[in-house]
């Protein structure tokens, strides 16, 4: 019998670049914090979402890795792996596990730990999110397929720099408050424009920074929650996951994200809430134009009006929904496989009322978007306060 499947914990670690912790360091931290937030739950089974273990750090078997290391030996275990989606990817599949009845209880993992590496090594690793054959082996980079994008809406809507630099700005000033950002500092639009370019027209502040980090979110079955101290306060009430082809070449238009659309209204549908009555929304913002790009396929702007309403005040502090109050990857970070559980942490923090940043006093209603790839795969999580 399917099951409510509440958020019944969370734990996150700072993003950064933490050079005196390792994988298994970030990973037993935020699930210790997760774990303990519920009251010292010991969860039935656990996933791992994470991109690069296999390349950076040459660890496969990952969810025997991680339950040995963190106390859970014997219990279930296993790697998901959706590139930049893969916190997303993991979390859909613990709230799959607890939903079924398998699991009365699911600890999700992300992790990721990228910046013991030279740029380059850590370049060629994320690129393989895109297609190895079709789109890496001529030398396309995956800021270079971005910059495609990114150049391709702004010629067909005729969307300025100044416009387009207005979400790195708001990501820095939603940050400054957040204890778990990567950056915490304000930026200008002219200091987005003036800034390196690193794939034209994208810019050195279009883009996340590499980062280290890790969070965890302990999802469990109604009959689970009646054994806890105190009965959570939010559930996840959808769940989406689409995918599109992973090459450029073969998707219909350059300024749609089929994949994000498809799973948004899987999710949206499956709690009974449409996307103007949400009140906060974490999204994958990797480069500005993604953030732009998803703001149109969640139907929150108009096709090409995502920017103008962006540098005219719109989804920032006050409005509804706030996207990103965390920060969002611009300015929080990106550790990429951890990225997806974040969101969902984060999401669930502000519809109880305690995320210590930038708070949407009052939340009821909140959707968490990963992405990996560039809308190869994406996974939408619908959050309600119960």
């Amino acid at each position: 019998m399917a099951t409510r499947v509440y958020v019944a914990g969370v734990g996150l670690t700072r993003v950064g670049r933490l050079y005196d912790k390792g994988l298994l360091d970030l990973a037993a931290e935020a699930a210790w914090r997760a774990i303990d937030d519920a009251g010292g739950l010991v969860p039935d089974a656990v996933v791992i979402g994470n991109m690069l273990s296999s390349v950076l750090q040459r660890q496969d078997s990952l969810g025997a890795y991680i339950a040995n290391g963190i106390g859970l030996r014997g219990r279930p275990a296993f790697k998901v792996e959706a590139a930049c989606g893969s916190g997303g990817a993991a979390v859909y599949t613990g709230y799959s596990l607890v939903r079924s009845g398998l699991y009365g209880s699911v600890l999700v993992i992300g992790v990721e730990k990228m910046t013991d590496f030279p740029t380059a090594v850590v370049t060629e690793a994320l690129a393989q999110a895109a297609d190895a054959e079709y789109e890496l082996f001529y030398g396309a980079t995956f800021v270079g397929l971005n910059a495609l994008l990114m150049r391709y809406y702004m010629e067909k809507y005729g969307v300025g720099r100044d416009e387009m630099s207005e979400w790195p700005v708001l990501m820095h000033r939603n940050a400054m408050l957040n204890p778990y950002a990567q950056i915490r500092r304000e930026i200008t639009r002219d200091d987005v424009a003036r800034s390196q370019v690193i794939a034209d027209p994208i810019r050195m502040l279009d883009s996340s920074p590499v980062g280290d980090g890790a969070a965890a979110v302990l999802l469990v079955s109604e009959e689970a929650a009646r054994g806890l101290p105190e009965k959570p306060g939010v559930y996840i009430a959808g769940a989406g996951l689409a995918t599109d082809t992973v090459e450029l070449s073969n998707r219909e238009a350059l300024d749609r994200i089929p994949a994000a659309a498809a799973a948004a209204e899987t999710a949206l549908r499956m709690a009974g809430v449409e996307a103007r009555q949400l009140d906060v929304v974490e999204l994958h913002d990797a480069f500005t134009i993604n953030a732009v790009l998803l703001l149109e396929e969640l139907g929150l702007a108009p096709r090409g009006e995502a920017a103008r309403l962006l540098a005219e005040g719109r989804f920032h502090p006050g409005d509804r929904p706030t996207v990103n109050p965390s920060g969002g990857l611009k300015a929080r970070g990106h550790p990429v496989g951890a990225t997806g559980v974040y969101q969902v942490a984060e999401v669930a923090m502000q519809l109880r009322g305690d995320f210590p940043g930038v708070r949407v006093e009052g939340a009821e209603r909140g959707l968490a978007l990963n992405m990996g790839g560039d809308g190869s795969t994406v996974a939408v999580h619908v959050l309600l306060r119960s």
